[in-house]
C-alpha cells in the first residue's frame, strides 16, 4: 500500500481552526479526481469522520482521511498549508507525482 500520509503541523492547525468556525470534527479528507492541467487534481473537504476502508492519519489531534483509490495515487505524501503574498492555501508534497502545473492543484503519475 506503500507509506501513510501525513499532516504537517501547519495544516493541522489550520484544519483546526476552519473545522472550529465550520463547528465540524478537525477532520481533513483529500481525495483525487481526473482531471486539472496536469491529468489529476486534489480536492480537500471537512469529513464527519473517516469511512471504513479510508487510511487515517493524525496530527496534532487533527485527522486527515484518504479512500483507498486516492491513496493509490498520493500514498507517501505530506500535507502542508502555506502562507505567502499571493495567498493561502493547503499544498501535497506528492512523492508519487511525476509532472505538475504552475498553480499546484493538479499533478500526473
Amino acid at each position: 500500500m506503500g507509506q501513510m500520509l501525513s499532516l504537517t503541523p501547519a495544516a493541522a492547525a489550520r484544519v483546526a481552526w476552519i473545522a472550529t468556525r465550520q463547528s465540524k470534527p478537525a477532520v481533513l479528507r483529500l481525495s483525487v479526481e481526473g482531471g486539472g492541467c496536469s491529468g489529476f487534481q486534489y480536492k480537500f473537504d471537512l469529513a464527519d469522520g473517516p469511512d471504513s476502508d479510508d487510511t487515517v492519519s493524525e496530527t496534532d489531534g487533527v485527522r486527515l482521511v484518504v479512500d483507498p483509490v486516492s491513496l493509490d495515487l498520493v500514498s507517501g505524501s505530506v500535507v502542508d498549508f502555506v502562507e505567502s503574498l499571493g495567498g493561502a492555501a493547503f499544498k501535497v508534497e506528492n512523492p508519487n507525482a511525476a509532472a505538475g502545473c504552475g498553480c499546484g492543484s493538479s499533478f500526473g503519475i
